[in-house]
């Protein structure tokens, strides 16, 4: 397990406690802004991986939008 790991559980951690899919969202963005500079000097695992993180709180972003809608139809 390396760094970004380590620190993307955390974050996660930290993101699913303040259930704010705003937040999830800004997350993911940053990963992939942070991905592209990594992309452009070939650091092609630490990228890859913000692209799969950013994806993941995207898709957390999303399920508590569906969630949070479905609440409130019933």
């Amino acid at each position: 397990m390396k760094i970004q790991d380590i620190g993307f559980i955390a974050v996660l951690l930290v993101v699913l406690v303040m259930r704010k899919p705003r937040l999830c969202v800004v997350v993911g963005l940053v990963c992939f802004g942070l991905s592209i500079p990594l992309f452009a000097t070939w650091t092609f695992f630490t990228a890859q991986r913000l692209t799969y993180y950013a994806g993941a709180f995207i898709l957390h972003a999303v399920l508590l939008q569906l969630f949070r809608a479905s609440r409130r139809s019933d």
